[in-house]
């Protein structure tokens, strides 16, 4: 009986000896947890949409703590929320008009392909056969990788293979401005509604030639706008939202109707 009994109170005394050590061990190691991170991550939506640049919430809400992100740099967060986030950080959020994103053009159908694309329904994959297959070099490709990126479903296509954003659904979350190989999107405030529908820096004349609703640079907006707020760079026009004030009278002299009214 002996003999059972020491192997026993061996391994009885070890495992006091490692549970008495592993204790020590957790509470000298410990990290201690700030309880601001779990209030952070229940006040985010939780979609773990990536749209911050993280893969999910709790690596944005980590971010936010560390100071590495704002308390604002979730897209999907309503005004409230943010604030609320901000308050937790002891801080107070600036101000900032709401941004939507815009396609800087308006080929689609109008502008002819110059040769037939059988490839991956990819514009990054097509954009590398020569640029892709529309005459216009700059314009839109329309194989909807833009639509594919957009966690909030903001994009749909339309009749004329032009990409159109929803301005509800659209958080400027900027995933569409990173994917196009063209770089046609751009972010401007919510609160404009004139936008130029075009990204071509050739000359009037070359342009013309491929695209019926492409920027002739022909400058009758530039001289037109009242508040300077628009000029013609590199044979583009480019406006200066911090001037404009969406009068329209820019798009009622565009003889191209380049110019549009976003929806």
């Amino acid at each position: 009986m002996v003999i059972i009994f020491i192997p026993i109170i061996i391994l009885g005394v070890l495992g006091l000896l490692f549970g008495t050590g592993l204790a020590i061990a957790s509470r000298k190691f410990a990290v201690e947890h700030d309880p601001r991170l779990n209030k952070i991550k229940e006040l985010l939506p939780g979609a773990n949409c990536g749209a911050c640049g993280k893969p999910g919430c709790e690596g944005l809400a980590e971010d936010i703590l560390n100071g590495t992100a704002l308390p604002d740099k979730c897209r999907l967060a309503e005004e409230k929320i943010r604030e609320e986030i901000a308050a937790i950080m002891g801080k107070k959020l600036e101000k900032k008009v709401k941004k939507i994103a815009v396609l800087h053009c308006n080929g689609g159908t109008r502008v002819k392909d110059s040769f037939l694309y059988h490839g991956i329904k990819d514009c990054i994959a097509c954009n590398l056969v020569l640029g892709g297959p529309k005459e216009c070099r700059y314009g839109c490709i329309g194989l909807e990788s833009c639509i594919q990126s957009c966690p909030f479903f903001a994009i749909t296509i339309q009749e004329d293979a032009i990409p159109n954003v929803n301005k509800t659904a659209c958080k400027a979350c900027n995933k569409c401005v990173q994917i196009c190989p063209k770089k046609l999107f751009g972010l401007i405030p919510i609160t404009h509604t004139v936008y130029v529908a075009c990204s071509s820096h050739d000359t009037g004349k070359e342009t013309k030639n491929v695209c019926p609703v492409g920027c002739i640079a022909c400058k009758r907006c530039e001289k037109t706008c009242r508040f300077d707020a628009i000029h013609v760079t590199d044979n583009l026009a480019v406006i200066d939202y911090g001037k404009c004030t969406s009068c329209k009278e820019c798009v009622a002299v565009c003889p191209m109707k380049t110019i549009r009214v976003r929806e």
